[in-house]
């Protein structure tokens, strides 16, 4: 284990060992997102002995927030931000962005922090027969995570003047809009936050959580992939796998981890390829199935005035209006240069609208899915395969949400607005976006985008329902805990960060309380 100079454990990068390495421990967590994460600093403050293996690389603040958009995406996501997810039938191809990196998702966010809403709670505690998912039971929980992660309002003067047109435009409808809550401290709005705060304000796991996991001596090691599960008389005795080194990060040396409990928290679409070969889960249709993605798309709005819509949080408002239809309403404004790459035209036709770019003005939205997604493993190469089936329910919400922010464009004055059809032009009437809205076009021609993986490995009342106990703990294999959006029961319809940390604590209570019978079956 490397050092700092003041004698202090720090975290290793796999890539620049020049061997694999074995080690022991209490809890090895495998990811460092913002379940893993919260599981081994609350293991670790117990006093237990942790190990986090993270696949991605390590990057401090310092170094990722000099970053530009385009090196974020490739050096901290996975597939550089873009996993792709197969659209089935009228589904229409979706972006799906993960964090690929030690902090994990965390660090790619938008900082959002959306609490489950009590009604999915009362429907997790009475229809799905899990009562200690219920509103009072997970308070606690929520308050805890809110507190360490610096959870505040982000207040009217932080709104860039794109999200103050669009607000404009919602206020003129009759439509409210609320401020966002977010987990960012003396944010400066440098509109960046999905590819890493330059300024570190935003507080990702890998500022709040990790620092007091490793003062409390945990030791990370990034660089490193998990392929298996090791198991001794019935019960997870650890874990295996390799270390990735050199510019491909190709598999070069092995290592294995001996623990008294395994976390598996290496996200929804990458937990069910781990559990599926160990043999976990397997005896139900619930792993890998049953996904949830929220799906989202924007609009874009331009106007006359130079909106600068860099010059401002990145997100800052949200309505809830329509959320009886599974439609948020959420501003946005990401780098110009992810943006711009989806305005239309080719050639010079596409050069003009982007010497609009200062003049752009960006609004999205995402629906609250039936949860139509389901991981397999990829038959050629290591990365699994995402398929997502929209419901017709699905696709109608995209429509009408698309609909709702053009409304909202054309009542703040654009001059056109940008619908989210790719080879579809500009819009200059409101009446034509009307039209456009009445008779759309293929659903499958959208640009749409994801955040929010959750529900591949889901907590259930029993084994033919879930692959975990509301503990986290898996149905099959004493000792092997889940604890990250995987174990999500439906979808949520909210930004999934927080919920996924507060699930996360709970999951770590419950393993501590339960640490007395893992450390005498485990010896």
């Amino acid at each position: 284990m490397a050092r700092a100079p003041d004698g202090a454990t720090v975290i290793v990068r796999g890539r620049d060992l020049h061997k694999g390495f074995d080690d022991s421990c209490d809890v090895v967590v495998v990811g460092s997102g913002a379940g893993g994460a919260v599981v081994a600093a609350l293991c670790a403050e117990a006093g237990l002995d942790v190990v986090v293996l993270e696949e991605g690389g390590h990057y401090t603040p310092e170094e990722y927030g000099k970053f530009r958009p385009s090196e974020s995406l490739r050096r901290l996501g996975r597939e550089s931000g873009i996993f792709p997810v197969a659209g089935v039938g009228d589904t229409p191809l979706i972006s799906l962005m993960q964090g690929k990196c030690v902090g994990g998702s965390s660090v790619m966010t938008g900082g959002v922090c959306f609490r489950v809403p009590d009604e999915i709670l009362h429907q997790w505690a009475s229809d799905l027969g899990l009562p200690d998912m219920s509103p009072d039971a997970m308070a606690p929980h929520f308050d805890e995570v809110e507190r360490r992660i610096h959870v505040t309002e982000i207040p009217p003067h932080a709104r860039s003047r794109s999200t103050e047109l669009f607000v404009s435009g919602a206020e003129k409808l009759g439509i409210p809009m609320r401020s966002m809550r977010r987990n960012t401290k003396d944010c400066e709005g440098r509109a960046r936050c999905n590819f890493g705060c330059p300024i570190g304000a935003k507080m990702s796991v890998d500022i709040s959580y990790l620092p007091s996991a490793l003062e409390n001596g945990t030791r990370i090691y990034a660089d490193s992939r998990v392929d298996d599960i090791l198991t001794h008389y019935g019960r997870a005795s650890g874990v295996s796998g390799v270390v990735l080194g050199g510019r491909e990060g190709k598999p070069q040396h092995r290592f294995t981890i001996h623990a008294k409990v395994v976390v598996i928290a290496a996200g929804t679409i990458h937990t069910p390829m781990v559990l599926s070969r160990a043999g976990v889960g397997t005896n139900t249709s619930v792993l890998g199935n049953h996904i949830t993605l929220h799906p989202s798309f924007r609009v874009s709005g331009i106007f006359d005035e130079e909106v600068r819509g860099w010059d401002g949080a990145l997100q800052s408002v949200y309505s809830d209006h329509f959320m009886d239809d599974g439609i948020t309403l959420v501003g946005i404004y990401s780098a110009v240069n992810v943006l711009a790459a989806a305005f239309p035209g080719v050639g010079r036709e596409h050069l003009q609208y982007i010497k609009k770019m200062k003049n752009a003005a960006i609004f999205g939205g995402m629906i609250h899915d039936e949860g139509g997604g389901a991981v397999r493993p990829h038959i050629a190469g290591r990365e699994p395969i995402l398929s997502y089936r929209m419901t017709s329910e699905d696709r109608r919400r995209l429509v009408r949400g698309v609909g709702i922010v053009a409304e909202m464009a054309f009542a703040a004055g654009a001059k056109e607005v940008i619908m989210p059809w790719f080879g579809y032009p500009a819009i200059k009437r409101v009446e034509d976006m009307r039209d456009a809205i009445q008779n759309p076009p293929d659903v499958s021609r959208m640009e749409c985008m994801s955040f929010h993986p959750l529900g591949s490995a889901r907590m259930g009342v029993n084994e033919k329902l879930g692959v975990v106990r509301t503990t986290g703990e898996s149905f099959d294999l004493p000792g092997l805990y889940v604890a990250d959006g995987s174990v999500l029961p439906t979808s949520i319809g909210v930004n999934s960060q927080l919920p996924v940390m507060a699930v996360a604590t709970k999951i770590a209570r419950d393993l501590l309380s339960a640490w007395p019978r893992h450390q005498a079956d485990a010896a």
